[in-house]
């Protein structure tokens, strides 16, 4: 299997930060799914290698992960190393950051085309993350980029039948509009929901599927335990967005798919429901959005 790292590069703004990986959370009883994570992305003192990811991921019970891929490089690399392991899917797109970064249509068209022919591969199953991201980019015709980027993903999701990561920051509104006025996939995920309870709703009456990164862990974001507390647990999806976003108590250190039991049972406990029925029914949701990790291999 190939290793493909590369600096880290934080959409938040964030510099790297030179910490060791965690120790391993407790193992799962019933294991789960890792639904977007980023193993390309190299951090810590000592990056991990795929194969370091994939034997944590083992020794806690975890299940899979969806790879996902931001750039043309790394949702290629996705495709392959999806298409290598069985533990691992991916998913393909521009990131809506890296869209503007291409300054004409013509360019972009041509990225594009290329994340449409790796949508045919067996184990890719999302594409993502595209979306809307308004925190970064300001100027029209940037604007206007992401905007055409991501439309362009939609109608590829839904030629291929593949749900659609959403990347969505500080754009909600126009995010809805958006799948309302082009049409939504059959499968739309909130990729590390960041709403509050009226999209929660939104989210609900459309079938979105609503995904809690480790953030949902952190003191001052009240406003994600009120949207878990109100989703539809038939639409939850757990997920790292590794590395970025390690959950409490372990902030500020590498984030990895084998941390995902920290955030399971923070989640379970907020619910007051037992962690294996909340396990399993995450992974019914994850199985419904993305398919069988057995298949295509």
């Amino acid at each position: 299997m190939s290793d493909f790292l590369r600096t880290r590069v934080s959409y938040d703004g964030n510099d790297a930060r030179p910490q060791n990986y965690p120790e391993l959370p407790e193992p799962l009883e019933v294991g789960t799914y890792d639904n977007h994570t980023h193993l390309e992305i190299a951090d810590g003192d000592t990056p991990l290698t795929v194969a370091q990811h994939l034997a944590l991921m083992g020794q806690v019970g975890m299940l899979g992960a969806v790879q996902v891929g931001v750039t043309l490089e790394s949702s290629k690399w996705s495709a392959q190393v999806a298409s290598e392991n069985p533990m691992l899917l991916a998913a393909v797109a521009l990131h809506p950051n890296e869209a503007p970064l291409y300054e004409t249509k013509a360019a972009l068209d041509d990225a594009v085309a290329e994340i449409a022919e790796l949508a045919t591969q067996p184990r890719v199953r999302a594409i993502g993350e595209t979306g809307l991201d308004y925190f970064r980019t300001t100027s029209d015709h940037h604007l206007k980029l992401q905007q055409d980027s991501f439309e362009q993903h939609i109608e590829i999701a839904k030629l291929n039948n593949l749900a659609l990561q959403i990347h969505d920051r500080e754009a909600h509104e126009s995010v809805v509009n958006t799948l309302k006025r082009v049409g939504q996939p059959e499968k739309v995920v909130l990729h590390c929901f960041s709403g509050d309870v009226e999209l929660v709703e939104i989210a609900k009456r459309n079938g979105w599927f609503i995904s809690f990164a480790g953030n949902i862990t952190f003191k001052k974001n009240q406003y994600l335990r009120d949207a878990l507390l109100a989703a539809d647990i038939r639409q939850v999806l757990i997920e790292t967005d590794a590395p970025f976003l390690t959950p409490e108590p372990l902030r500020g250190r590498p984030n990895a798919p084998y941390l995902v039991p920290h955030t399971l049972r923070y989640m379970a406990e907020l619910l007051d429901v037992d962690v294996n029925r909340l396990a399993e029914q995450i992974n019914r949701n994850t199985e419904e959005a993305y398919g069988l990790w057995s298949e295509g291999i």
